[in-house]
């Protein structure tokens, strides 16, 4: 049975929050979702293109509704983010390892937004024999995947 985690991947519409002038935009966690076939927004308020796509500065800017979100921006952003994903009614939220905050965390949990955090997207996104797939086998054995 998959993991609450690997269920992330069913949806079809994604985001992906980042902010490039504090530090590069998240590409592999973007290039592997579009590697996968999805769609995929990338957020920057700090940036009007992401590899080549235009970038957005919120979820209400986007040209439609996404059913997943990935927050990769600085960790002091990562509250607003989650309660921007309960505004936008996005209710599949994905936080990267060691930017959640126990406030990010606790309103998710009161917005009813289902979290994952604690680890990187992008160990579900990339193929072949990377650092991630060696993060990914070691979750795995921790029964943390």
């Amino acid at each position: 049975m998959p993991s609450n985690y690997e269920t992330f991947f069913d949806h079809q519409r994604f985001a992906l929050v980042g902010r490039s002038e504090a530090k590069p935009f998240p590409l592999l966690s973007y290039r592997g979702l579009k590697r996968l076939g999805k769609t995929i927004y990338a957020i920057d308020p700090s940036a009007r293109e992401i590899d080549g796509d235009p970038a957005y500065p919120s979820l209400a800017d986007l040209p439609e509704a996404v059913e997943a979100l990935i927050i990769e921006a600085p960790k002091g952003e990562t509250r607003d983010w989650v309660a921007a994903a309960a505004q936008a009614g996005v209710r599949d939220v994905w936080i990267h390892m060691a930017h959640d905050t126990p406030e990010a965390v606790t309103l998710a949990k009161e917005s009813g937004i289902n979290l994952r955090t604690g680890t990187c997207a992008v160990m579900y996104v990339t193929p072949g024999l990377t650092y991630h797939s060696l993060h990914k086998a070691i979750m795995k054995l921790a029964g943390k995947y």
